[in-house]
């Protein structure tokens, strides 16, 4: 299997932008982390994971319509590429792996 360059939080904010679907845009996103998380996120945090994504080939992004309710200004939507569904199936395959070994070995879980 090829190792991944996603790292934990990049992680969940994909999932997040895959969750949300068109309205995968810097503030929902952050709201959606949070909630989840439940702690609170910069939205430098966020918006550094989205462009590093953005570089290595994970998200795509557009800008939505301008909206008076935002002062005029357009959201950047984010959505996930092909690969990037790739990698989560590949993570998700490692961990459930990891998970499974666990309950057959009787350990208790965290």
């Amino acid at each position: 299997m090829k190792k991944t360059k996603l790292g934990e939080f990049e992680e969940l904010v994909l999932l997040s932008v895959i969750v949300l679907r068109e309205d995968a845009y810097g503030v929902e996103i952050k709201k959606e982390l949070e909630k989840r998380m439940d702690e609170q996120l910069s939205v430098g945090s966020i918006q550094s994971a989205l462009k590093r994504m953005e570089e290595k080939g994970f998200l795509t992004s557009e800008f939505g319509e301008a909206t008076q309710k935002r002062g005029g200004k357009r959201k950047r939507i984010y959505n996930a590429t092909p690969y990037a569904e790739k990698v989560l199936n590949e993570i998700k395959a490692i961990r459930e792996g990891f998970w499974s070994e666990i309950a057959i070995q009787g350990l208790k879980t965290i």
